[in-house]
């Protein structure tokens, strides 16, 4: 059996892999329902349908290249159900980067961890 910590950060990067290859559609089942995203510069993205379209919008940017999220640490809750994921995010467009923090919460719904929230800050 898959330890949690694993777990999530293989679900990390699986996230990449799909962004990468600008597949927005393929991401949904990485977030729950009623996920809520902050992005770098602040703005609010309520659930995984609003998520997914501004993926599906960045991947129109001709400009955009990737996202990658670099996990630094996974701390589990004492229950086994939540898990909060700490790491540097690196955002590329093609004359352009941006990076910074970021902090996940994930939890275990039916036997599998999805991202409840995400928090990015832009500091570069």
């Amino acid at each position: 059996m898959t330890a949690p910590e694993d777990a999530i950060r293989a679900r990390r990067k699986l996230t990449n892999k799909l962004i990468a290859a600008h597949d927005a559609p393929r991401l949904k089942p990485f977030f729950a329902a009623d996920a809520n995203l902050i992005s770098g510069e602040g703005g609010l993205l309520m659930g995984a349908p609003a998520i997914i379209a501004a993926f599906e919008a960045q991947f129109a940017d001709p400009s955009f290249v990737t996202y990658l999220r670099t996990t630094q640490s996974v701390t589990l809750a004492g229950d086994g159900m939540r898990a909060a994921e700490t790491g540097t995010w690196l955002a590329t467009w093609k004359d352009q980067t941006a990076t910074g923090p970021y902090l996940a919460a994930w939890k275990k719904v039916v036997g599998q961890w999805v991202i409840e929230s995400e928090t990015f800050v832009t500091v570069g």
